[in-house]
């Protein structure tokens, strides 16, 4: 029944959708089941997808490493633990150096029971301090008989301007001095461990970084985080590509990778920069980030994958070469950058 209502319009009553002859029967119900089927079917279907899209490529390699010995800096959390694991899965030495010792050991014994490989040790490497590094190299070198692979893994991430006991901004010198400093001290092992590999941990974020070898730590220059990370990932690629130039022909390979978009530990500073972005990044949003496992993938390609010393100094991501972006082909920023690190650090002979 329709009643008038004022000014002309008609008003019908809401159908009952239990009644005979409403406009959503039994039939009506089933086709509305149907289509939310289909679409919950279809959503599903391209979660799927999007995920698979976003854990990148998967190392292949089939490589044993019994008898061999891999170094891996900041291993007790995130894709560095699980590359720990995946090594040792092969039979590997595998050498943790973390900050924390208490976490890496309580990682380390999780390695041992789920890998089965009680061959793996840890050590404790402050790379935020010059004193640390030098006394890790000299204990390893004097307690070590090879070193095969040394992945430089460990990094920080827009963290506030903090100085080290060195006088160094904490990012440029745990993600890049520390690493290019234990890196040259242990070369002589890697040498004679031939055929050997550096593997080092970049970031796409190193895209748009500036090297600044007036002002490396922000003396002068107001204090960006993301600006100064950039700056060390950027460091990372530089430092990777000048090695190999180096090393050729010594027999040590240098690869650097963005390991992709994970969810770990590295990502803590963001919260307090940047609120927002920190609370989606707890949120269904993680959906778009890989797992530390698909993480180490493109480390493990890197470490792992016969043949590759031909590609030495070059740039990889989701397990394939890539090119970096222009300022990590500066082979000129590259040297500079090499030869005042090597001052700042103490190392004389480079």
């Amino acid at each position: 029944m329709r009643s008038a209502a004022p000014g002309g319009f008609l008003i019908r009553p809401w159908p009952d959708s239990g009644a005979p002859g409403s406009d959503l029967g039994e039939e009506g119900r089933g086709d509305l089941m149907l289509k939310c089927g289909a679409v919950l079917g279809i959503t599903l279907i391209c979660l799927a997808v999007l995920r698979r899209w976003i854990a990148g490529g998967a190392c292949r390699s089939s490589v044993r490493l019994d008898g061999k010995t891999v170094l891996i800096t900041g291993a007790n959390t995130g894709i560095g633990k699980e590359t720990s694991r995946d090594l040792a899965r092969r039979g590997a030495r595998v050498v943790m150096a973390c900050r924390d010792l208490t976490r890496a050991e309580q990682a380390a014994e999780e390695i041992r029971r789920s890998t089965g490989n009680g061959n793996v040790v840890i050590r404790h490497l402050d790379l935020a301090s010059v004193y640390s590094v030098k006394q890790f190299a000299k204990d390893f070198i004097d307690s070590e008989d090879r070193l095969d692979i040394l992945i430089n893994n460990a990094g920080v991430m827009m963290c506030p301007k903090w100085l080290t006991e060195d006088g160094f901004e904490t990012q440029l010198a745990v993600n890049h001095l520390g690493h290019f400093l234990l890196t040259n001290l242990l070369l002589p092992m890697l040498k004679s461990s031939a055929p050997s590999r550096v593997v080092t941990v970049s970031s796409i974020a190193h895209i748009g970084g500036r090297i600044d070898l007036d002002d490396l730590f922000f003396s002068r220059r107001p204090y960006s985080s993301l600006e100064s990370y950039r700056q060390s990932k950027l460091a990372n690629v530089l430092f990777s590509r000048e090695l190999a130039r180096r090393l050729k022909g010594s027999g040590v390979s240098s690869f650097c990778l963005h390991p992709g978009v994970i969810y770990t530990e590295l990502g803590r500073h963001v919260h307090g920069w940047f609120p927002l972005l920190g609370t989606l990044m707890s949120m269904p949003s993680l959906l778009l980030m890989k797992t530390p496992t698909q993480g180490s993938q493109t480390t493990l390609y890197c470490a792992l994958t016969p043949g590759l010393e031909a590609k030495s100094g070059c740039y990889f991501s989701d397990c394939a070469e890539k090119e970096t972006a222009p300022e990590g082909r500066d082979d000129a920023v590259a040297s500079k950058l090499w030869e005042e690190s090597a001052r700042l650090v103490g190392l004389k002979d480079t």
